[in-house]
């Protein structure tokens, strides 16, 4: 398997076939004498700012603690979470109750519900 190719910015849903943003990095193990181990993916836009310009992930995760988002450092998912990889990915866990989703319950909260008819 290519993981860039077929884990990296692809669509992620959870068991429940909710959207949960996209593959935004991946993490690796290194371990002396073996070969590396894919350790989690990662989802947060810290991270796939870090991946521009590490200093506009450090300007983004200031401003989203500023203005209050609770969630500005990326959440990891286990790999042993990941149940297939195709068009999306899919993983074995509840959106709802993950971190993953914390900029959009933000704006759901702060800016769509102080919009008319917004809710």
């Amino acid at each position: 398997m290519d993981i860039i190719r077929d884990v990296l910015d692809n669509q992620l849903v959870d068991r429940n076939q909710r959207k949960m943003g996209k593959v935004d990095g991946i993490v690796m193990e290194l371990r002396d004498g073996e070969p590396p181990r894919l350790a989690y993916i990662e989802v947060g836009v810290t991270t796939l700012a870090k991946r521009l310009n590490p200093r506009l992930a450090s300007l983004i995760a200031a401003i989203a603690s500023k203005w209050g988002v609770k969630q500005s450092e990326p959440f990891r998912i286990p790999w042993s979470k990941v149940r297939d990889v195709g068009i999306d990915v899919e993983v074995d866990v509840e959106a709802e109750a993950t971190p993953a989703l914390g900029y959009e319950k933000w704006l759901r909260d702060r800016i769509i519900a102080r919009i008319p008819g917004g809710r």
